[in-house]
């Protein structure tokens, strides 16, 4: 498929430009390779087993609005798959931008046990061809379908092997392309690769876990039938809140001295199990997890965001929907910080701890719609102020109300999880 409206080079291949606003500088995007090194730019890290549709707009070959999902395993959902994410990127950039003028469609994953490159190309071509149908059936071209594997890349459009061979391409080492010191000039950084990311959230693992699981029955024992309660209720929302602050100061009189996974080992080693449980139990409830929301700026951003890591990695065994709660305060943080691919994916991992939590639900759309978070931090500002002593509004933590219960078969020590 072609786009007639999209400037090409001399080649006869699109030529695609990125710019965050007219005052940024502009990227653009001549060949395969340059849009394979600029992928990273434009999600803010590395893929790692991901579909990304990327919009295109314009005349200039303007980037819009990108959707990224896993691969799903089975070909059998391919068809489904590609007929969604074509919609849903179509009409998302139709409410914020109006309908695309094509599409670029990347296929990255890495090469299984004896598998190769080639090889993940192959097997992923019927998927690249679904989505390419899919975006054509909504009248907008695909202008290019790559596929990256092994650190190579792969065109699923060009037939031409004296620019994309069969063995493929293989891909400019990190950082040093055109395109790469053009997008580091425009401020766009990568942060490592999803998988990196998402492991920093992910739970703990070996006696380690066995032990925090352990903890967490106990304050499951202790605080379930408090928060069940509304008389006791109050007592335990004002608990957590200050034992959150506790552990807030600790870690910001105990910084890390390296980033990354470093860092993490670091703050796990700063909490008990015991306290780590009690808050993760007590951010179950509504009112005290909105209040722990409003530390979203300032000094109180950064030990609030390694604080709710840190609880999201102890969320284990039967209590991983709890986790939930931290990962939704920990994509706050990052949104309100600015940190937005960061913030989408502890939102995604929210969601797949509890497809319900109703905040994070909130909140992934409002990110991915790309809403101006001032306005919640505006509001969590308001509620903060009406708290203050002296406030003719001032509120604690009230006990929501209840919602129907939970069938029968869920795990009793859940029950606490009574508000969204």
């Amino acid at each position: 498929m072609t786009n007639n409206h999209a400037p090409r080079t001399p080649s006869g291949r699109p030529c695609i430009s990125h710019s965050g606003s007219p005052a940024e500088p502009q990227i653009t995007l001549r060949s395969p390779a340059e849009l394979a090194d600029a992928l990273p730019y434009m999600l803010g890290f590395h893929p790692t087993d991901s579909l990304v549709l990327v919009a295109v707009h314009g005349e200039g070959g303007r980037f819009g609005g990108r959707l990224r999902l896993g691969i799903p395993p089975s070909p059998e959902e391919w068809e489904d798959t590609a007929r969604q994410v074509a919609e849903c990127l179509v009409q998302g950039s139709e409410r914020r931008a109006g309908k695309p003028d094509g599409i670029i469609v990347f296929l990255c994953q890495d090469p299984g046990a004896g598998e190769s490159g080639q090889r993940v190309m192959t097997r992923l071509r019927p998927l690249a061809q679904r989505i390419r149908l899919a975006c054509g059936a909504l009248d907008v071209p695909v202008l290019e379908a790559l596929c990256l594997s092994a650190g190579r890349y792969w065109s699923y459009c060009c037939p031409d092997e004296r620019c994309c061979p069969a063995e493929g391409t293989v891909l400019a080492a990190g950082g040093t392309s055109v395109a790469a010191a053009a997008a580091t000039f425009a401020g766009l950084r990568i942060r490592g690769s999803l998988r990196e990311l998402e492991g920093r959230l992910a739970p703990l693992r070996g006696p380690v876990a066995a032990e925090m699981e352990r903890a967490l029955d106990r304050a499951a024992a202790a605080l379930v039938p408090k928060i069940l309660d509304g008389a006791t209720r109050q007592e335990v929302g004002a608990e957590t809140v200050t034992l959150a602050r506790t552990l807030m100061r600790r870690l910001t009189l105990a910084p890390p001295v390296e980033g990354g996974p470093c860092a993490d080992d670091w703050d796990d080693a700063l909490l008990g199990h015991d306290e780590a449980a009690a808050l993760i139990l007590g951010l179950q409830d509504r009112e005290t997890r909105d209040i722990a929301a409003e530390w979203m700026e300032d000094e109180e951003a950064a030990p609030a965001l390694r604080l709710w890591r840190a609880l999201a990695r102890r969320c284990v065994g039967a209590y991983g929907e709890h986790a939930a709660a931290p990962l939704t305060l920990a994509g706050w943080v990052s949104w309100s910080t600015g940190d937005e691919p960061t913030a989408r994916i502890a939102f995604g991992l929210a969601l797949q701890a509890d497809a319900e939590y109703r905040f994070a639900q909130l909140l992934h759309h409002a990110c991915n719609e790309g809403i101006d978070p001032e306005g919640l931090r505006a509001c969590l500002r308001a509620e903060r102020k009406r708290r203050e002593p002296g406030s003719k509004r001032r509120s604690a933590v009230r006990p929501p109300g209840r919602r129907e219960p939970k069938p029968a078969r869920r795990d009793p020590r859940r029950t606490a999880r009574s508000d969204r």
